[in-house]
């Protein structure tokens, strides 16, 4: 059954919207004008390499905590102080270009302060779905953010490419800490019921035993994250060797900037498309979408024309948009309320870790092998392993639940002992 597609957009979910995007928009231009920022002050790659671990090595650590931690707090306490200490690092990090007085040691140690933010912001996204958002509505908005993380990697380089030329690299960094600002005060502004006193007995170690026995005895979720996973290995590859082929046999960057945009192009359309499908049975749906990311692997492995390659990761993020919308929603309707942001650290600490490895792994088997060697190889096991999940009785019987029937559940109000928002199938008005 098709979901409907509504027009109104309540204060509170326009007020996420935005919020939500102003993050996003912020954290696409960071990559970008940290590199520019690093190759300025010390015209070193292995800098970039040391400044990008610093930031990644906390997010590893603390995602499972940061679950913790939003799944007992407000999150939009959370999303916005994780906003703002992000923002407060961009603004340190412009401070010093503009004095000239940028060292590797400051950089390294501000990147580890955001990427201990991230760890903790990234889980509360999805329980400010669900404390903002009716049910029936979530496919829907869960798509116009799939929308707005494609159009933050579209535009976000671009935007550090006309600041960095117009204004430098030290104003660049204070826009950017202004686009954390304002999007940490649109989120934190959000109005959620307070949560409900918690048990005494519910520790800090007790939460995280539990988020982790949640995860491990929903077998559609386990293996879904493991597929996840591959699917971020591969892109990691693909990330690595497609720039260098394109560059080298298909005509030069602008083959390269083409075929990206195609594929955020993709991105976005099947974000659009998502809560618009017929789609009953969601996790089909999703295994489908990461197997299609071989589609450009192959593609790279002979190579084909720009024409080809372009259209093969068009299609390969067209899935990833849907797979990424279905996939959220998913979590939120199966997961309850008061464990979905410890589920939501782990899916996130598999895809951190699995992308970095691809990136890192790919030009060294390459030389020792053959790049085609390596593209077909990840064809192959991100392929596989996505079809393969569709031997769970688990991944193709789970249902969705459309706009009608989302409405008619009733809402089932938590206990005391529960870590949950006391509303969280309708939206408040915003502040």
């Amino acid at each position: 059954m098709s979901t409907p597609v509504t027009t109104a957009v309540p204060a509170t979910i326009r007020r996420l919207l935005v919020g939500r995007s102003l993050s996003l928009l912020g954290t696409a231009m960071i990559p970008t004008a940290l590199i520019l920022a690093i190759i300025e002050a010390t015209d070193s790659g292995t800098a970039v390499g040391v400044v990008l671990a610093c930031e990644l090595i906390p997010q590893l650590l603390l995602l499972p905590i940061g679950g913790v931690i939003a799944d007992r707090l407000r999150p939009q306490r959370l999303a916005f102080a994780a906003d703002v200490v992000r923002g407060l690092v961009q603004l340190a990090i412009g401070v010093e270009l503009l004095l000239g007085s940028m060292q590797i040691l400051h950089l390294a140690i501000l990147s580890a302060i955001a990427g201990a933010a991230i760890a903790i912001g990234t889980p509360t996204m999805s329980p400010l779905v669900i404390a903002t958002v009716p049910e029936r509505d979530r496919l829907r908005v869960n798509g116009q953010l799939g929308m707005a993380r494609g159009l933050a990697l579209v535009v976000g380089p671009g935007v550090v490419g006309l600041l960095i030329v117009t204004v430098g690299a030290g104003w660049l960094f204070v826009v950017i800490a202004a686009v954390f600002f304002a999007g940490g005060a649109l989120l934190g502004g959000l109005r959620t019921a307070a949560r409900p006193a918690r048990s005494k007995e519910a520790t800090f170690v007790r939460d995280l035993v539990e988020g982790w026995t949640e995860v491990r005895k929903r077998r559609w979720f386990w293996t879904n994250l493991l597929g996840h996973g591959v699917s971020n290995l591969t892109a990691g590859i693909f990330m690595t060797l497609g720039p260098l082929i394109a560059i080298r046999v298909l005509g030069g960057e602008i083959s390269w900037v083409i075929i990206y945009q195609c594929g955020m192009v993709g991105m976005i359309i099947g974000s659009f498309l998502a809560p618009r499908l017929p789609i009953a049975r969601p996790l089909i749906a999703t295994s489908l979408g990461g197997a299609v990311f071989a589609l450009p692997l192959a593609a790279f492995a002979i190579p084909g024309p720009v024409w080809l390659n372009a259209a093969a990761y068009f299609v390969a993020m067209l899935g990833l948009g849907i797979l990424n919308t279905l996939w959220q929603t998913v979590m939120q309707q199966q997961f309850p309320p008061q464990t979905l942001a410890r589920a939501d650290s782990y899916d996130a600490l598999l895809s951190f870790a699995a992308r970095p490895l691809g990136l890192a792994l790919a030009a060294p088997v390459a030389m020792m092998t053959s790049e085609s060697t390596v593209l077909i190889f990840a064809a192959v096991l991100v392929g596989g392993f996505n079809v393969a999940l569709l031997a769970l009785p688990d991944v193709r019987r789970m249902p969705l639940r459309s706009a009608p029937e989302a409405a008619a559940v009733p809402v089932e109000m938590p206990t005391t002992a529960q870590a949950t928002d006391t509303e969280k199938t309708s939206p408040r008005s915003s502040a």
